[in-house]
């Protein structure tokens, strides 16, 4: 840990640093030493009081704003405005704008949406926004392992002993195409192979993922459809495979809303780490499709069949509390602290002994690995059917409309 967590000096509290600066600790000392590093036992981790960033912070948290080279999405940027208001000026008190006043409106919500938020608090929490999307920005431009040219939708870095695969169509909402679900599995691979302890699947931007990118369903020419439906038989099925037989602890850091596969796959995780505004949603039947990535597997068994039927039939959208509850995601944190808190935990597991933490896991998946199979195969080849339905059919066509109308 120590100073490799918290390398971009000068973009944080000086109490933060003060605490990264530790010497590094004995392995025997690593358990009782955790709680200093933030690892409260709460479900739900509420900011530091004790750690008030100063006007200096503040300042210089604004002028870190103004170097960002990736734009961090509408939702953080209206949260950095509400932050940043009510630091300044305290709780909101502007007369509300018209509806049709679209902008303003919705920066005056998110505003208002902080209630009596001390100007104290609203500060250590804009800094420490502004010091995770520095950081996450920093990780992805300073320790990409991989050409730009070798990956066209994902950013895929290595340090501290974690291989990190982001997401990286942000315009897209992250949707999976063709070209990110090879990607990913070639990524997976590299990783198995890598002397990493730990690999992390994340998301750039807003979403953590949409889902699958429906609009390349849409340019398929008629003729080519069976032979579109095998091909993506065995792509589903190859990409879900590696999934299952990933031998290293494999953690999914969802940092936005996911959609479809991307909820689906959480179940295949040993880890899922959400920030307070995912949102979790299975939208199959709307669909005309059925599960995938062996869900029908995973959630009943995680959640139960009640609840599981809820989401994987009725296509029930869960907040990231009620997904927490239901164990779906291990933990929820809050939006402001989410990407410092998260890989401060992160760092600590990667040192924990790799070959120990990969047998363990082999151990806990080896008794349903062969099911995990089964039901894969059980999945896709459901979903071949589907694919030809008119149900499917419609639901593209109505996709295609409500896209051209935007």
């Amino acid at each position: 840990m120590a100073a490799a967590a918290c390398r971009l000096r000068g973009l944080m509290p000086a109490a933060t640093l003060r605490a990264c600066s530790r010497p590094p600790l004995p392995g025997s000392l690593w358990k009782r030493q955790l709680p200093a590093v933030g690892f409260p036992a709460l479900q739900l981790h509420m900011t530091n009081m004790a750690l008030r960033a100063s006007q200096e912070d503040f300042e210089r948290a604004k002028g870190q704003i103004k170097l960002l080279k990736e734009d961090p999405g509408n939702e953080v940027k209206l949260k950095l405005y509400a932050l940043f208001k009510q630091a300044t000026e305290g709780p909101c008190t502007s007369p509300k704008p018209g509806m049709l006043d679209f902008v303003n409106k919705a920066k005056w919500d998110a505003w208002n949406a902080l209630g009596s938020l001390s100007k104290d608090t609203a500060r250590q929490n804009y800094v420490d926004l502004v010091a995770s999307l520095v950081s996450s920005q920093s990780l992805s431009q300073e320790t990409s392992i991989d050409k730009k040219s070798e990956y066209e939708t994902l950013v895929v870095t290595r340090e501290d002993n974690i291989t990190k695969i982001m997401l990286n169509r942000p315009a897209k909402k992250n949707a999976i195409n063709n070209k990110m679900y090879n990607e990913i599995m070639l990524a997976l691979e590299a990783a198995d192979k890598d002397d990493s302890s730990l690999t992390v699947l994340t998301g750039n931007g807003d979403y953590y993922s949409s889902g699958n990118d429906l609009s390349e369903a849409a340019k398929v020419p008629p003729d080519d459809i069976e032979k579109k439906i095998k091909e993506s038989f065995v792509l589903l099925r190859t990409f879900v495979d590696h999934f299952i037989d990933f031998s290293k602890p494999l953690v999914a850091v969802v940092n936005g809303p996911a959609v479809g596969i991307s909820v689906t796959l959480l179940g295949l995780c040993d880890i899922v780490y959400a920030t307070d505004r995912a949102t979790f949603h299975t939208p199959f039947i709307q669909l005309g499709q059925s599960p995938e990535a062996c869900s029908s597997y995973t959630f009943p068994k995680i959640m139960g069949p009640i609840k599981a039927a809820e989401m994987l039939i009725f296509g029930r959208k869960l907040t990231a509390q009620e997904a927490y509850a239901q164990g779906l995601i291990t933990e929820v944190f809050p939006d402001s602290t989410f990407q410092r808190e998260v890989w401060t935990r992160l760092k600590a597991y990667a040192q924990l002994p790799p070959k120990a933490m990969m047998f363990s896991k082999q151990l806990i998946r080896s008794f349903e690995k062969e099911t995990l199979h089964k039901v894969n195969f059980e999945e896709c080849t459901l979903l071949c059917e589907r694919w030809v339905s008119d149900e499917f059919m419609n639901a593209v066509v109505n996709f295609i409309n409500r896209k051209s109308k935007l």
